[in-house]
């Protein structure tokens, strides 16, 4: 193990993260091997293109998504590598008024191809998730300089 191969699937799973939240379901693809599997807290994926397929589907114009993994622990030995990270993530769909937020580990299973690290399975368990209308939460306006009132 080296800290390039570290370093290397760190970079990975932010381009994960990156071109999920961007929807760069080109670039998303490229991040895991064809036979790629995943399980996100009991939706289960055979395969890259069922992956794919369903956050294309799923994850689309209009809804924002945030999703950031911190805390990487990963473990390489030769052309094979595990990691586990914690994720915080967040849904905002404005149509519906509806805000997901929540928390999860994820374990990751990675392996080195020709073009690089490519994730071989990626899942998650919530360690929790809390929904809410917008509106039932006030909406926040933050004013610029200078724009303070005085009594």
């Amino acid at each position: 193990m080296t800290s390039s191969d570290v370093d290397e699937i760190c970079r990975l799973k932010y381009r994960y993260l990156r071109t999920l939240d961007t929807k760069c379901w080109e670039d998303f693809e490229q991040c895991f091997v064809p036979e790629a599997t995943g399980d996100y807290n009991g939706l289960v994926f055979a395969d890259r293109a069922a992956l794919v397929a369903y956050m294309r589907e799923n994850i689309v114009e209009g809804m924002i998504t945030l999703h950031q993994a911190h805390h990487p622990e990963i473990t390489v030995e030769g052309d094979a590598a595990t990691g586990h990270w914690y994720l915080q993530d967040k849904v905002i769909v404005e149509a519906f008024r509806f805000v997901l937020e929540g928390a999860a580990i994820y374990t990751d299973r990675y392996v080195r191809t020709p073009a690089g690290w490519r994730v071989a399975h990626t899942g998650y368990r919530r360690t929790y998730e809390m929904t809410w209308s917008m509106d039932d939460v006030p909406s926040l306006k933050i004013n610029g300089p200078g724009s303070h009132t005085h009594a």
